[in-house]
């Protein structure tokens, strides 16, 4: 398979963490990326909002509030 490097944002805890990785550990990290990206392109099926509820839920799991979510977006 041939691969095409892309490039997309990501905070800056997923970016350091992404670069201090060990190689083997950064392979994995693009492997299942590369397989969720795979899934959301090749499953046109799902609604976009559908996508976006479910990203909104598990960040939500994750600990994200409305009030971490304001400060993200205007850089608090």
């Amino acid at each position: 398979m041939t691969t095409s490097s892309i490039s997309i944002e990501v905070d800056a805890d997923t970016a350091r963490a992404f670069s201090t990785a060990s190689e083997e550990d950064r392979r994995k990290m693009q492997l299942l990326l590369n397989l969720r990206l795979r899934e959301l392109v090749n499953s046109p099926s799902r609604p976009l909002k559908e996508i976006m509820d479910e990203i909104g839920t598990e960040a939500q799991a994750r600990g994200l509030t409305p009030e971490i979510l304001e400060s993200i977006i205007h850089g608090d």
